[in-house]
């Protein structure tokens, strides 16, 4: 149960995205934590899950932006 209650606060992390002008470089994981605890999310299950679902998604969403300045 735990990790599809993290997949759901993954979802609602979309405002707390720490970006620089070209590039994204993460979640506010302060933000992420906080939000978890408030949903009642075990927090230490998602400061272990959150990281690695982070560079993923910052590793996509970077290629997805290096591909739109190419086309």
């Amino acid at each position: 149960m735990d990790g599809w209650q993290v997949w759901d606060l993954v979802g609602r992390l979309g405002g707390q995205l720490r970006v620089i002008p070209g590039a994204v470089l993460g979640w506010d994981m302060g933000a992420a934590l906080a939000l978890a605890a408030a949903l009642g999310i075990d927090t230490l299950i998602a400061a272990e899950l959150l990281p690695e679902i982070e560079a993923v998604m910052v590793r996509k969403l970077n290629e997805q932006m290096e591909g739109g300045r190419d086309g």
